[in-house]
């Protein structure tokens, strides 16, 4: 457990510093806006779809190491997959995120993404984590309105 503590710290920070597909997508309709208020995180988070196919993912925005680094990792995670890939796929993580389920549980499903198991220790974080998630989701749904945690 200590390892995974210790990978789970360096890529947050990683994902934190160099954020993965950090840019705004403009010729796509499918978009959503999220905000914590409580750890003040906004994003703006992008989907093109090909059919059912999530071709690119992106996000732009601010926040705390875990939100950004959760937007980074989420965005590398969806591309190629189906739309109800990318719902069920965020359904496990949120799952994991408030401890419903353990990281071996999860491991086959969530690749790297069990890193985010240790959230789940500090409830004010899962929000934190989930935001991006949430903000997807609604960027899949064409939401008008903007995603918030509270």
């Amino acid at each position: 457990m200590a390892e995974l503590k210790q990978l789970y710290q360096e890529v947050i920070l990683d994902h934190n510093r160099s954020p993965r597909n950090f840019r705004e997508i403009s010729d796509t309709p499918h978009h959503a806006e999220g905000h914590n208020p409580l750890c003040g995180d906004n994003l703006k988070v992008w989907v093109e779809l090909d059919g059912d196919v999530i071709a690119d993912a992106s996000f732009i925005g601010n926040g705390c190491a875990i939100s950004k680094a959760s937007a980074s990792l989420m965005t590398q995670a969806v591309k190629g997959k189906r739309v109800s890939e990318a719902k069920e796929l965020f359904a496990s993580f949120q799952k994991l995120v408030t401890g419903q389920v353990s990281p071996q549980e999860s491991k086959e499903v969530l690749g790297k993404l069990i890193l985010f198991a240790g959230v789940s220790e500090f409830p004010v974080r899962v929000k934190c984590a989930s935001l991006s998630w949430h903000t997807l989701n609604a960027a899949l749904e064409d939401a008008s309105e903007a995603v918030t945690t509270e």
